[in-house]
């Protein structure tokens, strides 16, 4: 069983503690956030066929990694970095200190360790096609020889997502859309050429519509680089969890509304009132990351990963 930690939220910048006690005890317990159910995820080296991280800042994880790294769970690690101005993310490290922590995470663990994901793309008037590929073309410079992949996906903008982005629009005096299918296609195989460039392969998330010639589709649950990190094969079928996901079967063990980087484009937080609540109902020595006792998730929120 391979362990996602988590597209639903930012374990290694905010759980940390959390996720180390749950190692040290050898399980935890996740909620269906559409009926409520409980059920307890083994997490022993012998249920565990590997970990795959998913963070914007990954400095307040280093030291569970190596505890990770010294049980003998091969991992992964997904890190999105974008670099988009604050009115879009609003709590956001800076992407100079995450191309840092990324480089970090190569020289300690190997480069088949470290994932870039610029997920989701948006279009806004702070955000042009011309400013994206100058942006990606930056970053990609900088993480050139630290990856072999970038993630990219465009962002699925539904009903409370919209409302999110309008606020931050009129909050912040700039404008959003989702472009056609064209516009997207385009910014795509430019942000191929790129990666490309600097030594890396950009596979799409989801959108096989989008994964072109020079493009291919992303497995962010990946039983093959897994495989390639550990030394030995990894046993994993492909289950992915919607229309278009190439994913390997895993386990997700995060929790909705409980990230508090202030991304105006995640469908996973409601709104930052919403995700400060859950973060400060955290106990890091509960067998949940977040408790029971918590209002249903509706469905629209389940439909899509969000981007970490």
């Amino acid at each position: 069983m391979i362990i996602s930690a988590s597209y639903k939220t930012d374990i290694p910048a905010f759980y940390g503690r959390w996720f180390l006690n749950r190692l040290q005890a050898g399980y935890c317990k996740a909620i269906n956030p559409y009926g409520r159910q409980v059920t307890t995820v083994p997490l022993s080296r012998d249920a565990v066929d590997g970990f795959v991280f998913w963070t914007r800042n990954a400095g307040p994880f280093f030291d569970a990694l190596g505890e990770v790294s010294a049980r003998g769970f091969p991992f992964a690690v997904q890190f999105t970095i974008t670099g988009y101005p604050r009115p879009i993310e609003a709590s956001v490290i800076h992407r100079r200190r995450a191309v840092q922590q990324m480089r970090e995470l190569a020289r300690r663990f190997g480069p088949e360790v470290a994932v870039w994901r610029y997920d989701p793309v948006v279009a806004t008037s702070l955000t042009t096609p011309a400013w994206h590929v100058e942006n990606f073309r930056t970053i990609a410079g900088s993480l050139a020889g630290v990856t072999n992949e970038v993630v990219i996906s465009f962002a699925h903008l539904y009903a409370k997502t919209r409302r999110n982005m309008d606020a931050a629009a009129r909050a912040f005096d700039f404008t959003w859309s989702d472009p056609d299918a064209d516009w997207k296609g385009a910014l795509a195989g430019k942000l191929a050429a790129v990666a490309q460039d600097f030594g890396m392969q950009l596979t799409v998330c989801s959108q096989p519509e989008f994964a072109a010639a020079s493009c291919a589709a992303a497995r962010c649950i990946d039983a093959e680089r897994l495989s390639r990190i550990a030394g030995y094969p990894i046993p994993a079928k492909v289950k992915g969890n919607r229309v278009g996901c190439a994913c390997f079967e895993s386990r997700d063990i995060g929790d909705y509304d409980s990230c508090v980087q202030g991304c105006a484009y995640c469908y996973a937080v409601r709104n930052a009132a919403a995700a400060r609540a859950r973060l400060a109902a955290h106990d890091p020595d509960s067998e949940f990351l977040i408790g029971p006792a918590r209002e249903a998730m509706p469905a629209e929120r389940m439909r899509f990963r969000p981007s970490y």
